[in-house]
Order: C-alpha cells, then sequence, then structure tokens
C-alpha cells in the first residue's frame, strides 16, 4: 500500500476528477458533504473551507494505491475501513471527506478528497505529511495483511558495502533531516553531521536551479539517483512545507494573543521576531519571485505577518502616547 498526496486550491477539479465517468468511479463513502450531484458536493466543500480563507491550498487529495496481489482481499468495505484508519492515524479527523474508487487500472486504488479547514473552521496540520504517510501505509500494510512490495526499507544496511553503502548512508540522513529543516541552510548543517555535503547543480550560466548533488567519503551523486524523493524539487517543496508551517502555528499563536486581548503587548511582536530569527537569511530567498527558491503562498504569509507587526508596533506607540 502506497500513498500520493496532492494539495490543491480547487475542490471543483480533485471532485470532477474523482467522480469522471472515464475514471469508472465508484462513491465508497462521504462525510460532511453530499454525494450527489458533484456541483453540491463541491460547494460542501468549499463553504466549509470559507471560514479560513487565508489558506490558499485547502484541498487534500490523496490516492491510496494498493498490489494487485491483493485485489481478492480489497472489497469497498475493506477499502473504507483501511482509508479510515489512514485518516486517524494521520490525524485528520473533524472534517469533510470524499472516499471514490477507480476501476479504470489493474491494482485497486481509491481517492479521498479531503477538507484541509475542519468543522469547526481550523487548519489541519500538514507538517512531515509525506514522511508521515510512509510510515503510517507500511503500518496498515502489515497490519490487514497486505502485500509488501520490496523498498529501502527493507533492505539489510548491515550487508551493504561499497558504493551502495554510502549511497544508503545518504538516504538515511536525508530521511532524518528534512523533517527537521525548515530552511536549506538547516538541511546542510545538519547533513554535515553525518559527514554528507551537497551543491546545487545550476542550468548552464545561469542561477536556476536543475538539480542538488550529494557528496560523501568521495562519492558524489544526484538526489534522483539516491531516490527519486530527493530529488532537488521535492526537497525543495518539503522544506517550503514545514516552514509554512511553522508560520501557520505561529499565526495560531497570534490569533490566541489577539483574542485574549493581548495585542497591545510586546509578546505578539516576540512572537513575530522568533519566527523570522529561524527564516534567517532564507527569509530574502522565499521572498524575491527571481529565486529558485521563491514560494508565493510563503510570501503572503511572511508578508502578511511583516504587516501585523508594523500594525501592531503602531498600535503600542499610540497607547503609550496616550
Amino acid at each position: 500500500m502506497t500513498a500520493k498526496i496532492v494539495k490543491g486550491t480547487s475542490f471543483s477539479g480533485a471532485v470532477g476528477y474523482m467522480m469522471s465517468k472515464k475514471e469508472k468511479a465508484e462513491i465508497l463513502k462521504a462525510e460532511g458533504v453530499r454525494m450527489e450531484p458533484k456541483e453540491l458536493t463541491v460547494k460542501s466543500f468549499e463553504m466549509q473551507a470559507s471560514m479560513h480563507p487565508n489558506v490558499k491550498k485547502p484541498v487534500w487529495h490523496i490516492s491510496l494505491n494498493f498490489s494487485e496481489q491483493d485485489k481478492h482481499k480489497l472489497t469497498n468495505e475493506k477499502m473504507v475501513e483501511i482509508a479510515e484508519a489512514y485518516l486517524q492515524k494521520m490525524n485528520i479527523k473533524n472534517t469533510q471527506y470524499l472516499i471514490v474508487r477507480h476501476h479504470d487500472r489493474q491494482h485497486p486504488h481509491i481517492h479521498l478528497c479531503i477538507n484541509r479547514i475542519d468543522n469547526d473552521g481550523k487548519l489541519i496540520s500538514d507538517k512531515n505529511e509525506k514522511y508521515r504517510s510512509t510510515g503510517v501505509c507500511k503500518e496498515l500494510t502489515k497490519a490487514h495483511g497486505l502485500y509488501f512490495a520490496p523498498g529501502k526499507e527493507n533492505v539489510n544496511r548491515e550487508r551493504l558495502i561499497g558504493n551502495d553503502k554510502i549511497k544508503y548512508e545518504i538516504y538515511d540522513a536525508l530521511q532524518r533531516a528534512i523533517p527537521k529543516s525548515k530552511t536549506w541552510e538547516e538541511l546542510e548543517k545538519q547533513l554535515k553531521n553525518d559527514g554528507i555535503t551537497f551543491q546545487f547543480k545550476t542550468a548552464g550560466s545561469t542561477d536556476k536551479i536543475q538539480g542538488i548533488i550529494f557528496e560523501k567519503d568521495g562519492l558524489r551523486m544526484s538526489g534522483s539517483k539516491v531516490d527519486r524523493e530527493c530529488s532537488f524539487s521535492k526537497i525543495d517543496r518539503e522544506i517550503k512545507d514545514n516552514a509554512l508551517e511553522t508560520i501557520q502555528e505561529s499565526e495560531r499563536q497570534l490569533d490566541n494573543l489577539l483574542y485574549n486581548q493581548l495585542s497591545l503587548t510586546n509578546e505578539v511582536i516576540g512572537v513575530i521576531d522568533s519566527l523570522f530569527s529561524f527564516l534567517g537569511d532564507s527569509l530574502g530567498s522565499f521572498l524575491e519571485p527571481s529565486s529558485p527558491h521563491y514560494d508565493a503562498t510563503l510570501a503572503d504569509y511572511i508578508l502578511a505577518l511583516k504587516a501585523r507587526k508594523r500594525q501592531v508596533q503602531s498600535r503600542i506607540k499610540i497607547s503609550r502616547i496616550r
């Protein structure tokens, strides 16, 4: 069992694909939304998402894919059971979702459309979602007696030698470091503890990053050769997601302070400053459109927090004058 996770902006697009006749779609379960017609399904999702309009990507579209060898085990009821266990273990609770099975391919698979804005209008955390998902899929595969496809997690490290040994050392170090890194500088520091360095591969004489090269004990290897999930684009997306989660947590702290009428204290500014200190020198790379690390969502959040800090400072100044 494997999962593919995509976050998006359009419930209409996700639901439209999931219910497509071309995919031989079969609705298995809907929670908190109308099953049909699909226009009302979409409207149900959109109305709840409107409770938190600042979230640019409120859509979770997750596909759960199973081995063809498990076809006889996977009734519709069993797939719903596994899907709901997956959501619980991923801590995706108290929200709307739609589960649809597609019959267009040989291997059994289902699609889940999930509202990242829960029933109380709160954003459900996506921190380290792909790494957590890998562990959850492995756990559920074992619990339900499903087929285990060979993968890096099942390789006996002690028997590896030479370049293969180094390759897996780089892979394992990345699996530990990426979930903890909110900037490329943080990732670089953590990898150095394992004797690993990296450099970006650019297009010709430009600054456009095309890939990443890791080096350990004299062996140089591109990220995609280490693993498909270790390419520059995949790692860069994870780092940005980690940074965004930290920013969103700071926003939640600010909202709590403002709700408790503490907005005219230096505590609010302290929360914002602590956020900017973690971003450090990477702040500019997130904000500058020409930077290879630019991200529009992150930029919007950072600029909004900067504006919020100025507003609070102004209110504090006015309060002191009075």
